[in-house]
């Protein structure tokens, strides 16, 4: 098994060296098993990954590129995202406001959640100098006005609700104004001293990029009833990763269609374009090892499970696996039905998973694109909390 590790260095050896954020790094997941041969989940981190999907969205995206830190915030993604030239940062609380601006100096966080305490606002104004606040209802304007002085470096985005199909989830049930309302919170703005911006988001997991001509088509209606240029436009997220039951076209596509309808909004050159990635930029940028703890018949007991990283699974996105090749394995394959590690029968995988037919206690199998909300939405219940995190240099599923 010597062969999955880069020639040069032994395994421990290998293990040995750290990247810039303190973790090992490693040749492949095959390697990592061989040295550690861990009984707990590991992250395998790919860093190579995280910079080429920032740096398209950098290239093709004609704006600031605002990371969605809700995503995934672990410190080696965001500091990942930093060095391919990512400085604009989606932050949906206090903490993660805290946690960008105290890990980046000329880092900038706009604060994108449309609900917001008063004490996070005061804090947020006052300790780390954020100027971009969401809204979508007047009393969110009305709190907001009363905790900050008028200034029209600060800007009042307005979110808009859009009715798309196109998406896995959507998100205007729970947030967005209506075109109507939207202007009203505009002209609002405008008359307490602050400067206004309009966004809005299609839904998680867009499959369709002319989506996002929907959205900036309701952004026209309402500018179209504004005589002062916005200071911004946000075309939110939504970019989709690729899973194995949900594919969209390429990232280059979904950045094309913006661009051209984005041109039809003739918008003044003092108008900043901005789009909030999460899952379309880290979904790639790790995978998870898990390991066989028990197999009865055609069903397996895993490490991880729904009360721990597989939120998307349990969600319905079908993540890709495989097993680490620690050792030879049978051609043919079953479906096996998978558990997670507690004690609770909830916690099953809603699919079933096709491996090789001689899987047994002690295997390792790998999910891919599990960057997205994977660490974000673990739970400790049972005291099952996957934190290991290491580097490997491969792409998923190469064995070398």
């Amino acid at each position: 098994m010597t062969g999955y590790l880069s020639s040069r260095e032994d395994p421990m050896e290998r293990a040995a060296e750290l990247t810039p954020n303190a973790l090992p790094v490693y040749r492949s997941p095959e390697g990592m098993v061989e040295v550690l041969q861990p009984s707990y989940p590991v992250y395998c981190v790919r860093t190579a990954k995280i910079r080429e999907v920032a740096k398209i969205f950098l290239r093709g995206f004609p704006g600031d590129v605002l990371y969605a830190v809700k995503c995934n915030s672990e410190p080696h993604m965001l500091q990942e995202l930093y060095q391919a030239g990512v400085r604009h940062f989606d932050t949906a609380s206090l903490p993660e406001i805290a946690l960008v601006s105290e890990m980046f100096s000329d880092g900038q966080t706009y604060f994108m959640h449309p609900v917001k305490s008063r004490a996070a606002i005061s804090s947020a104004y006052r300790d780390y100098g954020v100027r971009y606040y969401v809204v979508d209802h007047p009393s969110e304007l009305e709190k907001i006005s009363d905790l900050i002085d008028p200034d029209p470096e600060v800007v009042i985005v307005v979110r808009i609700a859009v009715e798309h199909s196109g998406a896995v989830y959507e998100l205007s049930s729970k947030f967005g104004a209506s075109v109507h309302m939207a202007v009203d919170l505009a002209k609002g703005a405008i008359r307490r001293g602050y400067s206004y911006g309009f966004a809005f988001h299609i839904g998680s997991q867009c499959l369709d990029p002319g989506g996002y001509g929907l959205g900036l088509d309701l952004v026209r209606k309402a500018l179209d009833n504004l005589d002062q240029p916005p200071a911004c436009v946000d075309v939110g997220g939504g970019f989709p990763a690729d899973y194995i039951n949900s594919h969209g076209p390429d990232l280059e596509t979904y950045l094309d269609a913006i661009s051209v309808a984005v041109a039809r909004l003739n918008l003044p050159e003092s108008c900043r374009l901005l789009c909030e990635p999460g899952r379309g930029m880290c979904a790639e940028g790790e995978s998870l090892i898990v390991q066989v703890q028990l197999r009865k018949d055609n069903s397996l007991y895993l490490n991880d499970g729904m009360y721990g990283s597989m939120i998307e699974e349990k969600l319905g996105l079908r993540l890709p696996v495989r097993m680490v090749a620690s050792r030879d394995f049978s051609a043919d394959l079953l479906l096996y039905t998978a558990y997670g590690p507690t004690c609770d029968s909830l916690d099953v995988y809603p699919a079933p998973l096709e491996l090789p037919a001689d899987v047994q206690e002690g295997d390792w199998i790998e999910f891919g694109r599990i960057g997205a909300y994977g660490t974000a939405c673990r739970t400790r219940f049972n005291g099952f909390f996957p934190d290991t995190f290491v580097v490997v240099e491969n792409e998923f599923g190469e064995l070398n």
